[in-house]
Parts: C-alpha cells; structure tokens; sequence
C-alpha cells in the first residue's frame, strides 16, 4: 500500500470517526434529529455523511457497531482472566462506565440485530461470566450467590449508573462494586 493510500484511508477513517462522535451527541440530545444536523455538528457536508453511510439507519448501525468494539475494548483493557477478580471487577466497570457514558445513545441501539453485534456481546457476556465465577471461587463472591443472578444485576447496576450522570466513570464504578458486593442491607436475610 502506498503512503498516499495510507494517507487517504487514514483521513476517510477519521472522517467516519468524527462523524460518528458528532452523531452520538446530536442524537442523544435529539433522536429525531436529521442527516443534516449530524453533518453540521460534525463540520462536513451533509453529502459527506450520505457517502459514508447511505441511510440514518446505516449511520446508527455503524455507530451500535462501533460503540460494541469500544465496550469489548473496555473489557479487554481490564485483561479480566489474568487480573485478580477484585481489582479486575472495578476495571472493567470502570472502563465499561466511560463507553456507556460517552457512547450511551448508540450503546442504546447496540442489542441489534447486525450479527457481528451479538458475537462481541456474547463473548463479553461469556468472559464476564468467568470472571464472577473467579469472583467466587476466589471468595469475592459468596459461595452460595447464584453467579449468573449477580452478573445480571451486575448489568442493571451499570446500566442505572450510566444512565445516573451522577459521577465520573470512577467514582460510579466504586459505587457499583461496593454496591454489588455488599449490598444494601444489615445482613439480615429472610429467613
């Protein structure tokens, strides 16, 4: 490849990339809000935006697509197999509060129905799975917790933290796993 090649493909990767970036916060201020003010917002024609993505839905689609490879990064970051459950626990809430946050109306679109979408989601889902089951057998997690329970309120704990606007990623994150792991209560059970 030649370094004009390079070169061009590099401006067009930054040019779906601002357009993107532009378009999450056009869209979450407004959903109904058009090809033209995205473009706006992004400081490019509106035919620009029509040659990168040829519908408002292909433009969506490309942004769930790549809000999904910025939350499977997240994940990632977090190295969840080789860290200690605890302190990779917090990382990943962490790192997976920034996207959700920064990319909250795609993320929103992101369960669709593009099958690269549910692949990225589904192994996410099956390493965060052996990382409470790690939790547990390291002792983090009560021997008697129901893992595939805590990881889905694990996930409606994010999900209500992200939506909150009330804290930074950090800050959310200490919440949550303090949060998760403690629970709300005395320590008193039903029974």
């Amino acid at each position: 490849m030649s370094e004009t090649t390079r070169a061009l493909r590099s401006d067009a990767e930054r040019t779906v990339r601002t357009i993107l970036e532009a378009a999450e916060r056009v869209l979450s201020r407004n959903p109904a809000a058009s090809m033209e003010q995205i473009a706006e917002a992004a400081g490019v024609a509106r035919t620009t935006v029509h040659r990168r993505f040829a519908s408002r839905e292909a433009l969506v689609d490309a942004m769930a697509g790549w809000a999904t490879k910025q939350f499977a990064a997240a994940v990632e970051a977090a190295h969840p197999e080789t860290t200690p459950p605890l302190v990779a626990l917090y990382q990943v809430t962490a790192n997976v509060l920034r996207v959700k946050i920064d990319w909250g109306f795609a993320m929103s679109r992101a369960l669709s129905s593009d099958p690269e979408v549910g692949r990225v989601h589904a192994e996410v889902e099956a390493r965060c799975d052996r990382l409470f089951r790690g939790a547990q057998a390291t002792g983090v997690l009560r021997a008697d917790v129901d893992p595939d329970w805590a990881r889905r309120v694990y996930y409606a704990l994010i999900h209500e933290a992200a939506q909150s606007h009330d804290g930074d990623a950090d800050t959310l994150a200490t919440r949550l796993v303090d949060t998760l792991l403690r629970g709300l209560g005395t320590g008193k059970g039903l029974a």
